[in-house]
């Protein structure tokens, strides 16, 4: 069997052992595929992996020898999934590997937010804490989390850890779901439409899924609900909100601050108005990218080729 991996360089830089995938079969690894090289790079393959790379329906009908193509993360939207299915093309994904990592981001950009770490440390790297008169300097307002209302957009693996992080530090607990007949009852949590999510929350993160319907989610008229000065974490997809409108809030100042791991075009234009928008953090989708979930995420491929190979099915999607 022979596997393509067209852009594996952001799951192993280095640091992990592709050995168990090679087992599988020849296995062929690009770091990073242009979108008119993957046809040529992918010719003759039995199985591609992607991360980022896209397979359009064009591509998929230049490859007559595929018959399986692994996504190297949860999300699908990179693969055309009829032109596969239409080719009987087996798709799978990598769910559930980032969970721990991807929660844990949520809140180093909240307790940034809320604490202006950086900042601070700054004003004592520089020396403007030795030359303050005062032993405590701090010249941006500083947030308890307890107490606070946390609203959780999403409530798939990483919505439910955030969910527990967040009643470690005492915060009341919003809910809102595609599926809340499967969260009824679940102690610390609150169910809640979006609309009165928006109102009550204090802080709102954004942990569910790209799709048609989470397009632009948060936009100017979900915005205008908010408590003033409400601050907003997405460690989602870019696409969840619409920039331009994000940007406006903040100068506006009805947002209080917006912290994103996630663009919707990434790499980012230098230009993008967010690296200058006022209380806004963006890092460069990092959240998943710990070495612990990155292994993770490889082992659920290896596994899901394995059982593919043996005429069983793990995390197909078609």
């Amino acid at each position: 069997m022979k596997i393509v991996i067209l852009d594996g360089y952001t799951l192993n830089p280095g640091d992990l052992d592709w050995a168990p995938l090679r087992e599988l079969g020849s296995c062929l690894i690009h770091e990073q595929t242009d979108p008119d090289q993957i046809i040529e790079r992918a010719a003759g393959a039995d199985v591609v992996l992607t991360n980022k790379t896209p397979l359009t329906a064009e591509t998929i009908s230049a490859l007559p020898e595929l018959r399986y193509i692994g996504v190297l993360a949860t999300g699908v939207n990179i693969v055309d999934l009829e032109a596969a299915q239409a080719h009987n093309i087996i798709v799978t994904n990598t769910p559930g590997y980032g969970a721990n990592s991807v929660a844990q981001m949520t809140f180093a950009l909240l307790l940034e937010l809320v604490h202006q770490v950086g900042h601070h440390a700054l004003l004592a790297r520089s020396g403007t804490w030795s030359r303050s008169p005062y032993f405590s300097l701090y010249d941006r307002p500083l947030t308890e989390l307890a107490g606070k209302t946390l609203g959780i957009v999403g409530y798939g693996k990483i919505g439910r850890q955030v969910a527990r992080i967040a009643q470690a530090f005492d915060m009341r607990t919003l809910v809102n779901t595609a599926h809340p007949e499967h969260y009824r009852g679940e102690e610390g949590i609150e169910l809640i439409d979006i609309d009165n999510l928006f109102s009550e929350s204090d802080i709102i993160s954004l942990n569910c899924p790209l799709s048609e319907e989470t397009e632009h989610l948060v936009n100017t008229a979900r915005l205008a609900r908010v408590k003033q000065g409400a601050l907003l974490i997405n460690t989602g997809r870019g696409q969840l909100v619409n920039e331009t409108e994000i940007v406006e809030a903040l100068e506006e100042g009805y947002l209080g601050g917006y912290a994103t791991d996630v663009l919707s075009q990434e790499p980012p234009k230098e230009d993008n108005p967010l690296f200058s928008a006022p209380n806004c953090i963006v890092t460069p989708h990092i959240a998943w990218a710990t070495k612990e979930a990155r292994q993770r995420l490889l082992n659920i491929v290896v596994s899901n080729i394995d059982a593919y190979q043996s005429g069983t099915e793990k995390n197909r999607v078609v």
